[in-house]
Parts: C-alpha cells; sequence; structure tokens
C-alpha cells in the first residue's frame, strides 16, 4: 500500500477518488467477514448446526404425577430433637445407598458397555477418579460399579459409621457422607437420563420419582451435595420435589328424597 501511494501524483481529485475506491472495497471486505463470523457463530465449529434439544420424557406430567406417597417429604428427613444428627446421617445415608443400588439393579442389564460408552446425565460426563486423584474416562456400568463399591466398603466400615453404642464418628464423617451423597446422585441422574425408557417399562417410574424426591430433600436439608452438581436436574427436583396435590374428594352421591307415602305413612291399629 506504501508504494502505491508514492507513485501517485498529479491531480489530488485523482488520488481522493482512488482512495474512496480503496476504502469503499475495504468496508466491504470487513462486512462480508464480520457476516461470516455471525454465521458460524450459529453453528458448532466444525460448521454443523448443533444438534435439538433432547426431549425429557421423565418430564411429562404423565410420568411425574407418579408416586408412591403422596405426603409431603420433608417430614420423613427433618432431624428428630432426640437423634444425633450424626447417627441420622448415617441411617439415612446406609438407606439411600441400599434403595439406589436396588432401584440401579432392575435395569442393569440395560446398562452395559456397548449402550452406555460413558457415564451421562444431561449432557455431563462423569470422570471417575482413583484413590490417588487419577482422573479415569470409564463405562456408565463400570462407574456405578465403582460407585457402590466404594459406598458398601465407607458405609460397613465400622471405623467410619460405627454401630456399636458409644463408639464415636470420626472428624472426617460428614465430608464422607458428601461424598457418598455426590456419587449417588450420579447415579440417580444416569438412570433419568438414560434409563427411563426402561424404568416405565418395568413400571416403576413410582418408585424412581419417589426415591428420587426423597433423596432431593434430604441431601437439601443437610447441605451433602453442592448445588452446582445438582443443577443439572433442577427441573426434575422443582417437579418432584413439590408435595403432590391432594386427591379430589370423590363427589357423594345425592341422598334421594323421601317419597309422599313415607311421609305420610300412618301406621294403622
Amino acid at each position: 500500500m506504501v508504494g502505491d501511494y508514492c507513485s501517485l501524483s498529479g491531480d489530488k481529485t485523482d488520488m481522493h477518488s482512488q482512495r474512496n475506491s480503496k476504502n469503499g472495497l475495504s468496508c466491504k471486505m470487513v462486512l462480508q467477514a464480520v457476516g461470516k463470523v455471525l454465521r458460524k457463530s450459529k453453528t458448532k465449529p466444525n460448521g454443523k448446526k448443533p444438534p435439538a434439544e433432547e426431549k425429557k420424557q421423565y418430564l411429562e406430567p404423565e410420568f411425574t404425577k407418579i408416586r408412591v406417597v403422596d405426603f409431603d417429604l420433608k417430614e420423613l428427613v427433618v432431624l428428630p430433637r432426640e437423634i444425633d444428627l450424626n447417627e441420622w446421617l448415617a441411617s439415612n445415608t446406609t438407606t439411600f445407598f441400599n434403595l439406589i443400588n436396588l432401584q440401579y439393579s432392575t435395569i442393569s442389564e440395560f446398562c452395559t458397555g456397548d449402550t452406555c460408552q460413558a457415564m451421562t446425565a444431561c449432557n455431563t460426563i462423569y470422570y471417575w477418579y482413583d484413590e490417588r486423584g487419577k482422573k479415569t474416562k470409564c463405562t456408565a456400568p463400570q462407574y456405578v460399579d465403582f460407585v457402590m463399591s466404594l459406598c458398601q466398603k465407607l458405609v460397613t466400615d465400622e471405623e467410619i459409621f460405627p454401630t456399636k453404642y458409644g463408639k464415636e464418628f470420626p472428624n472426617s464423617f460428614e465430608s464422607l457422607v458428601k461424598k457418598i451423597c455426590r456419587y449417588l446422585f450420579h447415579v440417580l441422574a444416569h438412570l433419568y437420563w438414560a434409563h427411563f425408557k426402561e424404568t416405565v417399562a418395568l413400571d416403576l417410574q413410582g418408585h424412581l420419582n419417589t426415591l428420587y424426591a426423597h433423596f432431593i430433600v434430604f441431601v437439601r436439608e443437610f447441605n451433602l451435595v453442592d448445588p452446582k452438581e445438582t443443577c443439572i436436574m433442577d427441573d426434575l427436583s422443582e417437579i418432584l420435589c413439590t408435595p403432590a396435590p391432594p386427591p379430589a374428594p370423590t363427589p357423594s352421591a345425592p341422598a334421594s328424597a323421601p317419597s309422599p307415602s313415607s311421609q305420610n305413612h300412618v301406621t294403622e291399629r
């Protein structure tokens, strides 16, 4: 560009017109480039349009309304006055571990390395971290096996979950309970995301809904799982954790009016 300008001579009008034409060309090129960038911003980096968000079957009213119980689950999780907090956490955590493990077992034959090549839930992939902190991507059944094996090891350890009278809970107890609950949430989220159809086919959606709602109400009550962890299922949580409305009363049949003969009946003696 410098050489072009240096070689120009003569009338200033010619120089001005040429500069305007170059400026016009530059503006046009800039606008074209901006338009191209804007068009690309609406697509994935590879230029393909992002896929439409998958419909969440488990959010459909015909399924969310199915529960095993219809009372406020918060009444089940509030700490009773006469119970120690750690005892309450230990009892409930062990129960949730057993129930979630049982719920997963109902569809385990459908959760294989081929059908679930990663532990996914709502477009989130969960990686397993071993005791040394090494990150490992594994299939869903492998991940669930790791979770259940770890939980089984912890809840049956007398030093962590003591069952004998007078035995103290360790200082790390609460952090271990949080770890267990976080992993159990991953399993529940995967059940809804990847295996809800099989759950419905087995007619177990009512049990899953009730178990999930009970678990979420419990971990919220005692701040056991970071909300950033559970936010991927907030849409379902808000529906299921709201107490179901009481069933409408069955209308009673109107009382029949007494017949005139019964009103005016006189017993003759």
